[in-house]
């Protein structure tokens, strides 16, 4: 079952979506492979500090951040990846490394990738390591205003 505060939100603001059971899988090309989606479809939630305050970066499974190109886009030189350790109690109704995308729901800044703006519908974790939760790019950026920026290698 999908975060119960990722499907209240959702369903609060008559989101249309569908939830994806698949087998438990852990790293995004897993995921992709066992929910039969394509890696540019399939967005990855990424937690990183911006001068130490965490924020998310939203970008297709099949992509790498590029920490240089980010740092550009943001006009910050001090962005580096967050540990588990340092973000795991954010997100306390998701299993750890299952965060959904949205941010907003967690006091977090969020960052797309341009990438994923050319998508109609995209997939994610519903914060659990069985299940995504897909539904419209435009209603996903409708809900969490997200900050486009072209960070990815």
């Amino acid at each position: 079952m999908p975060s119960k505060k990722l499907k209240d939100y959702l369903d609060e603001h008559h989101i249309k979506y569908v939830s994806i059971s698949h087998s438990p899988a852990f790293t995004a090309r897993e995921i992709a492979e066992s929910a039969h989606i394509p890696g540019k479809e399939l967005a990855k939630t990424v937690v990183i500090k911006i001068d130490g305050k965490m924020a998310l970066i939203i970008l297709p499974a099949n992509m790498q951040v590029n920490f240089a190109a980010l740092q550009q886009e943001v006009g910050n030189d001090n962005i580096e990846l967050a540990s588990e350790t340092e973000f795991k109690n954010k997100f306390p109704d998701c299993e750890l490394g299952a965060m959904p995308p949205f941010g907003n729901l967690y006091d977090m800044d969020v960052y797309v990738a341009q990438a994923l703006t050319n998508d109609v519908s995209i997939a994610f974790n519903a914060g659990t390591h069985s299940e995504l939760i897909q539904l419209k790019y435009a209603d996903f950026n409708k809900c969490v205003n997200p900050k486009v920026v072209n960070m990815t290698s």
